[in-house]
This record gives structure tokens, C-alpha cells and sequence, in this order.
């Protein structure tokens, strides 16, 4: 297996600045994959992924942390079975609409029902987030298409529009997360994005994943669930990306992503915080995201896949730490390599993201 020495400069966009050696490398059908702007997402670090995964041996994998589904349409896209899945019920419905659907557009006469212009039967999102985020006419929207999504017959079709509209909001929103409110003109440094409106984003990203939709002839899978809680599934692979303890900050994703899971269900089940100022929804626990129950988890988690080649992301401002890992993994796996790569996480534009400079791992047992 051979690292790619060059580096993977973030961006909006990742195929312009990764040098053409390394584009040709991934199959042309990951580079069709539409990124969200996601914490921690792994797109721009694809090439390097795709060299560690294409020399091992599997013909079916499961992705229990799919977070944007990058990773999991990468191996879809390598001819593999795919199993994909994530706690988070907005990452299931992305996973839902490009890694498991095969075969399922949006076509005329869907479009048509998911931008019908007669108003939504209910106004929660207006009357919730009315200068929280977005413009009122954005919130209409959203309210609308919210309603008009229920109507589509098929749970594919409707992952496929929510899809889409996630990606409408992320683009929106300035930054692309839902930690800021209120006047948002301050960010407006003249993108296109942030000048669209949420219909004219969502009408565009409709033919972006339709785009995105293939056939690799295999029957894939995406569902919601925690990872300790997923049925035993024989899978020759197992590539995990858990959420780990930060060295600084941290690495709540209900946090930054709350209005997108509340959307993904209409805020059903969901209750709204009022107390906070961006409208939070309770924070999802996971053992991964404290020192106290971390070593555990990871402990679990490989005992869980012990019978699959387990395939571990991870980066050098975590904890634990890469040897602690290691350690752990050789109690189930006797042949254990690691592959590192220098990154820079560019995720938001203050001057904090300086710190993101780390060294990626892919700790692989066998």
C-alpha cells in the first residue's frame, strides 16, 4: 500500500486543489459525491482513504459512523456492499438517499409536489426560528416543503428531497452550522449561497444527488441506530469513525447540527429548548465523548467487530491516544498497521481553525 505525500488543502469544493495524481486515483464515481460542510468530515482526505482501503481484502463493509456518508459512497463506489449507518436521524436519510438507493431519482412530477406553493398545514419552523436563522420567507419554505415531502409515497424519494435540503440549509447558513443567530449580515462577504434562497438552493441540489444516484449492483443498506446497538451483521470490513474526546473545544455534533436533525423529523419527538438562544434539541449521549467511559467504548466497539477487519479514523488531537488505541486493538486483532497523514481541518472561517493542523490516522487490524 503506498501514502500519498501530498497534502489535502480544505475547501467548499475538493476537487480544484487536489493535484490531479491524486483525483485519479479514487473512482470517478466518488468524485460525484455532493459534500456537506460537516465537522470532521473526511471528503478531502478521500485519495489518501482510498489508497489504504483498495489494498485490503473485503468484499462487504458496514460504516456505523457515516456522519456525511463520504466514506460509505467511497465504497460503494469501489463495487462493495455497503452497510451504512448513524444516530443522528439527518446523516441515516443522507446515507438512505446515496448510499442504499440505487436506482431512485426526483423526477418532474415530484419536484412539482415537493415546491407546491399551497401553504404548509402547519408554521412551526416560522414561528420557532423567526430571527434565529433564515429569512421569513426561507421559514415558508421550509414549513412547506416540510409538508410536502410527507406526501411522497416512497421512502427513498423522501430521504432524497430531505437530502437536498440539508444541503440547501448548510449552505445557507453562514459557517454551516447552527451555533449563530440573529443578524447574520456580518457574514455576508457576497457568496452566492448566502444570496440564493432556501427553494433556489433546494431546487439545484435535487439534480445534484440525482446526479449522485448509481447502480454498483450490489443491495446496500442505511439505518439509524447506535453503534452498540446494531444487529451482527457479517461484513468482511469495518470502517469506524467515532467522535472522540477533543484535545480542545468539543465534539458535540447535536450541537452545531440541531436544526438539521430537528428538521429531519420535523421536530417530532424533538422538543425545542427555549431557554437557548439558537433553539437547541437535547444533545444525543454517546460514551465516546468523555475521558471518563471513552477507553471502554473503544474497548466494546472492537470486541463488537472482532470477526471483521476493523479500519479505525482517527487524528492526533484525540483522546485516547494513537498507542493507547493500538494497544486496545491488539486484543482482537494480532496484525494491527497504522497509516498516518499530515492534515488541516479549515472547518469555519475564525482565526481558532489555526489549531485543526493534525496528523490523521487509519489504524487498520486484521
Amino acid at each position: 500500500m503506498r501514502d500519498s505525500a501530498a497534502k489535502i488543502i480544505a475547501s467548499d469544493n475538493v476537487v480544484p486543489l487536489l493535484r490531479k495524481a491524486e483525483v485519479s486515483r479514487l473512482p470517478e464515481q466518488a468524485m460525484k459525491y455532493p459534500e456537506l460542510r460537516y465537522m470532521g468530515s473526511k471528503k478531502r482526505l478521500l485519495p489518501w482513504i482510498f489508497d489504504v482501503l483498495n489494498g485490503l481484502d473485503f468484499e462487504s463493509a458496514m460504516d456505523p459512523f457515516s456522519g456525511t456518508g463520504s466514506v460509505g459512497y467511497l465504497m460503494k463506489s469501489m463495487n462493495r456492499r455497503v452497510v451504512s449507518s448513524d444516530f443522528l436521524n439527518f446523516s441515516s436519510l443522507v446515507a438512505r438517499a446515496t448510499i442504499e438507493n440505487n436506482t431512485v431519482h426526483l423526477d418532474g412530477k415530484s419536484i412539482k409536489k415537493l415546491i407546491n406553493p399551497s401553504p404548509a398545514a402547519a408554521n412551526f419552523i416560522e414561528s420557532t426560528f423567526i430571527d434565529v436563522f433564515y429569512t421569513r420567507e426561507d421559514l415558508r419554505f421550509l414549513d412547506r416543503v416540510s409538508a410536502n415531502i410527507s406526501t411522497l409515497d416512497n421512502p427513498v424519494e423522501r430521504a432524497m428531497a430531505y437530502a437536498a435540503l440539508f444541503r440547501s440549509c448548510l449552505k445557507r447558513q453562514p459557517r454551516g452550522v447552527f451555533t449563530i443567530s440573529g443578524n447574520l449580515d456580518r457574514y455576508d462577504d457576497g457568496r452566492r449561497d448566502l444570496r440564493l434562497s432556501l427553494e433556489e438552493h433546494f431546487l439545484e441540489q435535487i439534480e445534484v444527488y440525482n446526479n449522485a444516484v448509481f447502480d454498483n449492483g450490489r443491495r446496500n443498506l442505511a439505518v439509524r441506530g447506535d453503534v452498540f446497538e446494531l444487529p451482527d451483521r457479517k461484513v468482511d470490513l469495518v470502517y469506524l469513525d467515532p467522535p472522540y474526546v477533543p484535545r480542545s473545544d468539543d465534539n458535540c455534533y447535536v450541537k452545531r447540527y440541531h436544526f438539521l436533525e430537528g428538521l429531519s423529523a420535523y421536530w417530532q419527538e424533538m422538543p425545542v429548548d427555549e431557554t437557548t438562544k439558537v433553539k437547541k434539541i437535547a444533545k444525543k449521549y454517546t460514551p465516546f465523548s468523555y475521558r471518563r467511559s471513552a477507553v471502554e467504548a473503544f474497548d466494546r466497539m472492537f470486541a463488537k467487530f472482532r470477526k471483521s477487519t476493523i479500519a479505525l479514523s482517527y487524528s492526533s488531537n484525540g483522546y485516547p491516544d494513537l498507542s493507547e488505541l493500538e494497544g486496545l486493538l491488539r486484543r482482537y486483532k494480532p496484525d494491527v498497521r497504522v497509516f498516518e497523514k499530515p492534515h488541516r481541518y479549515h472547518f469555519g472561517t475564525h482565526s481558532g481553525v489555526e489549531r485543526a493542523s493534525v496528523t490523521e490516522y487509519l489504524i487498520v487490524g486484521r
